[in-house]
């Protein structure tokens, strides 16, 4: 069956980022026909689930994949700068559309929890000071603080400290403004107030392959309850479909995504839920990832609320399966091998051997060494107060660079035709975190004779962090969102 009808825009996935795109594109142009198509029954139940993302709102304020650290000792501080405006523009949108009544009681999916670096030996406290010092004079991190004083830490991380031996040197950061964000009610929330305003949001529909037509993209579409195959038309596409992006891409002939590869790595967790044991940690704490480990791996023992409820998270611990999403097919991998893929997937394997070998001492780490790993955070935990769950598929992308094999770590990136007439995101954290202004640049990128007339609108729905910063009025922005959003108040240094 085919739909007669042309969409304008028909977006794939229903998460976090489609729903942004979907919200800005709705108010700047109304008029134009927008359908949402997601494979599940529910909305941002993929990796935008509370369970299958670390939620942790990044803004580079304790991340340590942001900041890396150069031979001299000097930290660069250029990529959790770029996040805490990306995040800036986040809670500026997010505030805007709260404060319209679209999206209900902003409590239900953000809160305020620190978030806290920690360093530890002496060559970890020194990097930590490092970092400190690269961040502090700007204006997104002002309320960084740092200590070693043991009392201050204490009452900062009271489950951290209790029982470490007090020889081991160790240094935290600290900032107030950090968030808990539940990415799975806020992609529910915006799609909601979409079909509010007349978009199409249809579930149980499966994207099974896009083609070019004459001058639009069709677009087979599963409906999985009636079990029929139907083709939408549309003049232009977004896929935020998460790990099933590649492979759609792949199938659509794609010129922009030859020779990439992909590797899915699945990520697990060590949940404890019991109240008084999760009340002694009220903050998102990083630490740093192992020898040999990819960024992705950094450690973090975190303060969750999902479904009303607290609990804490500790991890990651990498697992693997080939499928590409978590609800995906055992046969995601092997179905994304091509003819011109395959030297970037050998190369990869040929020229990261510390890499793989990591992933193989995370496939066979006992619970005995998962608890090991979790006692360097908490050092009096007991095994029964924890449990191992299984988190979201990430679906890393592989690309060949300088003749050598390369994992992408931290990042997500936008991919555009030359055409202009498809976009998607690739990659994974921070993508939710930075979906304001990744789905910005889609728009710009995709749609620029609109901007012209659309740039008054996105100062106040979407703004750019950079230039608020520029024209002194960043932090002016930040506390109102803050207010607006129900955080704890923004505190400046003295």
């Amino acid at each position: 069956m085919v739909d007669t009808e042309i969409h304008d825009i028909v977006l794939v996935g229903a998460g976090i980022v489609s729903a942004t795109l979907g919200t800005l594109i709705a108010t700047l142009q109304p008029d134009w026909r927008i359908t949402v198509l997601e494979r599940l029954g529910e909305p941002g139940n993929e990796s935008s689930h509370a369970w299958n993302n670390a939620g942790t709102g990044h803004a580079g304020l304790c991340e340590f994949n942001y900041t890396p650290r150069g031979s001299d000792g000097t930290v660069d501080a250029t990529g959790a700068v770029r996040i805490g405006e990306q995040y800036l523009t986040s809670l500026c949108f997010w505030a805007e559309l709260v404060a319209q009544g679209q999206l209900g009681d902003p409590g239900d999916f953000i809160r305020s929890t620190p978030h806290l670096g920690l360093g530890r030996g002496t060559d970890g406290v020194a990097y930590l000071r490092a970092r400190h010092a690269a961040l502090r004079e700007h204006p997104l991190f002002a309320d960084l603080e740092i200590s070693a004083d043991r009392s201050r830490l204490e009452a900062w991380l009271p489950l951290v400290l209790r029982g470490r031996d007090e020889r081991e040197p160790i240094a935290v950061t600290r900032s107030r403004q950090g968030t808990d964000v539940d990415f799975g009610v806020l992609t529910r929330r915006l799609l909601a107030a979409l079909q509010r305003r007349g978009v199409a949001v249809r579930t149980h529909h499966e994207v099974r392959s896009l083609r070019r037509g004459q001058g639009r993209w069709e677009i087979g579409v599963r409906d999985r309850r009636a079990d029929r195959v139907e083709t939408l038309r549309s003049r232009f596409v977004f896929v935020g479909a998460g790990g099933a992006t590649l492979p759609l891409l792949q199938g659509a002939g794609v010129p922009e995504v030859r020779g990439l590869g992909a590797f899915p790595i699945s990520g697990r967790f060590l949940r404890a839920s019991r109240p008084a044991l999760v009340a002694e940690h009220p903050a998102k704490l990083y630490g740093h990832a192992a020898p040999g480990a990819p960024s992705i791996s950094v450690p973090h023992l975190d303060r969750r609320v999902v479904a009303g409820r607290e609990h804490l998270l500790f991890g990651p611990f990498a697992a693997f399966s080939p499928r590409f999403l978590k609800r995906g097919r055992h046969t995601d991998l092997v179905r994304s091998i091509r003819p011109d893929n395959l030297p970037t997937l050998l190369a990869t394997a040929r020229d990261n051997p510390s890499l793989l070998a990591y992933l193989v001492r995370q496939l066979t780490q006992s619970s005995a060494a998962r608890l090991a790993a979790l006692r360097e955070f908490v050092p009096t935990a007991q095994e029964a107060d924890w449990k191992l769950i299984t988190a979201g598929q990430r679906v890393q992308t592989l690309r060949t660079v300088a003749g050598r094999g390369t994992m992408v770590g931290f990042g997500a990136e936008q991919l555009i035709t030359e055409d202009a007439t498809l976009a998607a995101l690739l990659g994974a954290s921070p993508g939710a975190s930075a979906s304001a202004s990744a789905m910005v640049a889609v728009l710009a990128g995709c749609f620029p004779d609109r901007m012209p007339a659309w740039e008054s609108r996105l100062r106040t729905l979407a703004p750019n962090a950079s230039e608020l910063l520029a024209t002194g009025q960043a932090i002016d922005r930040l506390a109102h969102a803050r207010r607006t959003l129900g955080l704890d108040p923004l505190i400046s240094r003295s």
